[in-house]
C-alpha cells in the first residue's frame, strides 16, 4: 500500500545529517588532547610511562625489596647500580639524594625511575592522538559508504520495475510511483522521496536528477543521466532501463569479484605487519638486552683496568644508544602501521578513508603488542 501524501512530505523533507564535520571536529579534539600529554611527558612535567619497570624499588635507594619479581639484576647483588642491564628512564630533576630539599641533577643516581625515555612516551601519545585524528572521520566514511554501497546494490531492480511499468503504458513519472511502494532495502526512502516530488508537481526527469545529487556516486549520476537522456528523447524508455539495470548489475559483480580477490592480499598486508611486529618483539626482548649486558660488562672491565675509556683491548659498546635503537624500532613499526593501513584500503575497494580506518586499527594494536610484550 502506497504511503499517504503526509508520510511522503515527511520523507521528502527529511534528510540525514552529515556528520563528517562533527567527525573531523572530534578527531582534533582527541589529537589535542594527546599532543598536550605528549608534551608534559616529553617535558618530564609527568611521568604516563605505558610500561613500568621490570623492578620493584619502592623507596628509591637502590635496593630492590621483592627481589623474585626483578630478572634484571645482573651481579645479583640485590641491588640496581650501574651494571645492570635496566630499560627503564632514569629522570633528571625526579628526587632529592642528598636530602638539601632540592630536585636538580644530582639527584640522579642511575636507579631507572621511569619505565619509558620521555621521547618514547611522546610518541605514543603522538601516534595515540594522530590515530584518533583520522580514525572518527575514517570510520563515518566507510559506513556512509557502506550505505551507499547498499543503495546502489537495488537500483538495478528499481530499473526493472520502472521498465515493466513502463512496458504497460505508465509513464516514468507513474512507474516511479508505483514503484514506492515496493520494498528496495536501503533503497526504499529515496524512492519515496522522488515518488513525493513527482506527486507535488516536480517532473520525473528532476526528481532523478535531485536524487542523484542526494548520492553523488559516479554509478547514480551515469545511470540518472542515462534515463533522464533517453525519457527526453522518446521511443521506447523500457529496454533502455532494461539494458542499464543489466550493465550495473554486471558492474557490482565485477566489484564483488575484485573485493573477493583482493581480500587475500588484505590478510597478506596484515600478516606481515604481525611479523614485522614478532620481530621487534624478539630484537627488544633478546638481543637488545645482552648488547647493553655485554657494554656494561666491557665498561665495568675497563673501569676495573683503570682504564679512562670503557674499552678493553681496542674493544667498546655504546649502550647508550639503545634507547635511541627502540625508538627508531616504534616508529618503523608505525610508519608501517599507516602505510600497510592505506594500502589495505586502496587494494581493498580503492577508498582512502578505507584504508585510514585499517591505519587506525593496526596502530592501537602495534602500541598495545610493543608495550605490553
Amino acid at each position: 500500500m502506497a504511503a499517504s501524501k503526509e508520510e511522503m512530505r515527511k520523507l521528502a523533507i527529511s534528510t540525514k545529517k552529515d556528520l563528517t564535520r562533527t567527525m573531523v571536529v572530534i578527531g582534533v579534539v582527541i589529537f589535542s588532547v594527546f599532543l598536550l600529554l605528549g608534551i608534559l611527558n616529553l617535558t618530564n612535567q609527568v611521568d604516563m610511562s605505558f610500561k613500568k619497570l621490570p623492578t620493584t624499588d619502592l623507596n628509591e635507594d637502590g635496593i630492590i625489596q621483592i627481589p623474585e619479581e626483578v630478572g634484571l639484576d645482573n651481579n645479583e647483588d640485590g641491588v640496581i647500580d650501574k651494571w645492570d642491564a635496566n630499560s627503564g628512564y632514569d629522570a633528571y630533576d625526579s628526587y632529592d639524594v642528598d636530602g638539601d630539599g632540592i630536585y636538580d641533577e644530582a639527584g640522579v643516581d642511575e636507579i631507572p625511575d621511569q619505565g619509558q625515555t620521555p621521547m618514547m612516551r611522546f610518541l605514543q601519545f603522538l601516534f595515540l592522538g594522530a590515530a584518533f585524528l583520522f580514525g572518527p572521520w575514517a570510520f563515518y566514511a566507510s559506513t556512509k559508504a557502506k550505505n551507499i554501497e547498499a543503495i546502489e546494490k537495488r537500483i538495478p531492480d528499481f530499473l526493472r520495475d520502472v521498465a515493466e511499468a513502463g512496458r504497460f503504458g505508465m509513464t516514468l513519472s507513474d512507474a516511479i510511483m508505483v514503484a514506492s511502494s515496493g520494498r528496495y532495502g536501503k533503497l526504499t526512502p529515496e524512492i519515496q522521496k522522488m515518488a513525493a516530488q513527482i506527486e507535488w508537481g516536480v517532473t520525473s526527469t528532476e526528481a532523478l536528477r535531485l536524487f542523484a545529487e542526494r548520492m553523488d556516486t559516479a554509478l547514480v549520476n551515469r545511470v540518472v543521466a542515462i534515463v533522464i537522456k533517453s525519457n527526453d528523447a522518446g521511443g521506447s524508455v523500457a529496454d533502455v532501463l532494461t539494458m542499464v539495470a543489466h550493465d550495473t548489475k554486471e558492474e557490482q559483480l565485477m566489484q564483488a569479484e575484485r573485493e573477493i580477490a583482493m581480500s587475500t592480499y588484505l590478510a597478506v598486508i596484515y600478516i606481515a605487519f604481525f611479523v614485522f611486529l614478532v620481530t621487534i618483539i624478539i630484537l627488544n626482548a633478546t638481543f637488545l638486552p645482552k648488547i647493553r649486558i655485554a657494554g656494561m660488562a666491557v665498561a665495568r672491565s675497563a673501569e676495573a683496568a683503570g682504564l679512562g675509556s670503557a674499552s678493553v683491548g681496542g674493544m667498546s659498546l655504546d649502550v647508550s644508544v639503545i634507547p635511541q635503537i627502540e625508538v627508531a624500532f616504534f616508529l618503523a613499526s608505525m610508519i608501517h602501521a599507516v602505510g600497510d593501513g592505506v594500502m589495505a584500503g586502496v587494494l581493498q575497494n580503492g577508498r582512502v578513508s578505507e584504508g585510514l580506518k585499517h591505519s587506525f586499527i593496526l596502530i592501537l594494536l602495534g602500541i598495545l603488542i610493543l608495550t605490553f610484550t
